[in-house]
């Protein structure tokens, strides 16, 4: 069956990186649904660009079966998911679990429950594929947001086991960035720690994660890889 008109699903596309994205592919004249938590200005932006956009609150079981449900009623096919909502939450003393809680469902039930549930929508595209976003930060862990790690370093685990799951009919990778976009508030010595940790020293923006995905989207031989993002931080 012809991919032509099957949307991408992208979670997480209010902002930044997802909502980049989300409007290069509505660009290229790829049909989008796309997934908020917060009604911000990107959400009327993607809607006024065509884009189908679904409130979704992916921290819970029942955020994620009932967007699910919401899902199925608005496409009966897809041509990609794109697993991009993440949270990151402070692991405070005394509310360490609620924030894992929370974080594990954004990052690994969420992305689980959708891969199992939306299989039949994907296997309805040639091609088709999954594409999780998890984090460079995985490849050594970190002592200040150990929840959040662990819970993107599961994701990249799903990548491995979905891709041996749903081959040859559906592709399914990942993208591990570093840094892309700095924050209004972040002052010029944060910026300059920050840049020093990479190989290149640049922030590059949310295009190179846009470049990522449409590799992973249009190279028929590539599954159960998660492609490095980070400007070389693994050689400094």
């Amino acid at each position: 069956m012809s991919s032509a008109t099957a949307p991408i699903l992208i979670t997480g596309a209010a902002q930044r990186v997802g909502l980049h994205c989300a409007r290069r592919l509505l660009e290229d004249g790829q049909p989008v649904i796309a997934t908020y938590r917060t009604e911000r200005p990107g959400v009327q932006m993607l809607r006024d660009l065509g884009a189908t956009m679904l409130f979704a609150d992916l921290a819970s079981e029942a955020g994620i079966l009932g967007f699910i449900e919401q899902l199925k009623q608005h496409t009966d096919r897809l041509r990609a998911i794109v697993h991009n909502a993440s949270a990151w939450l402070a692991e405070a003393p005394g509310d360490e679990a609620n924030a894992f809680n929370a974080m594990f469902g954004v990052h690994m039930l969420a992305p689980y429950l959708i891969n199992l549930h939306c299989a039949e929508l994907l296997q309805r595209s040639t091609p088709a594929d999954i594409v999780h976003i998890s984090d460079d930060v995985t490849r050594k862990g970190s002592s200040k947001h150990i929840a959040y790690c662990a819970t993107k370093a599961g994701l990249e685990s799903l990548t491995l086991s979905f891709a041996a799951k749903y081959a040859p009919g559906i592709k399914v990778n990942g993208i591990a960035p570093a840094l892309l976009l700095f924050n209004p508030e972040d002052d010029a010595a944060y910026r300059a720690k920050a840049l020093a940790k990479s190989a290149l020293g640049i922030e590059p923006g949310s295009e190179v994660i846009y470049q990522s995905l449409r590799y992973l989207l249009d190279n028929p031989y590539v599954t159960g890889t998660t492609l490095t993002v980070n400007g070389g931080r693994h050689v400094k």
